[in-house]
């Protein structure tokens, strides 16, 4: 696995119950802030192997990516269960955003 890669899971992995963080955030916080769709990647294909609360992850708007009604509204509905409030299908991430100081290990 690439370090990039290891350091994304740390930070998603990082993310407590009731608070989210967005790609770019994340990516920035693995070291390559450039990246947030490598993010969007890791989490499509390494949330099951890593348990990962991908749920927790939203994009620079506070907003749910996800085009499919279906996963819309489960990670609509996993959210508002860790008690996070969702307003016009939006997220205040003034209220919810974790702002983690992750170490980087390069």
């Amino acid at each position: 696995m690439l370090p990039f890669t290891e350091r994304v899971i740390g930070v998603i992995q990082s993310i407590p119950e009731g608070k989210v963080m967005t790609y770019g955030q994340i990516a920035n916080l693995a070291g390559s802030p450039r990246v947030a769709r490598q993010v969007v990647r890791i989490l499509h294909s390494m949330s099951h192997k890593y348990n990962l609360p991908w749920h927790r992850v939203v994009n620079a708007k506070g907003e749910i990516s996800i085009k499919d009604d279906e996963l819309f509204l489960i990670q609509k509905k996993l959210l508002e269960a860790e008690g996070i409030h969702i307003r016009e299908n939006r997220v205040l991430l003034e209220d919810y955003q974790h702002t983690a100081n992750v170490k980087e290990e390069r």
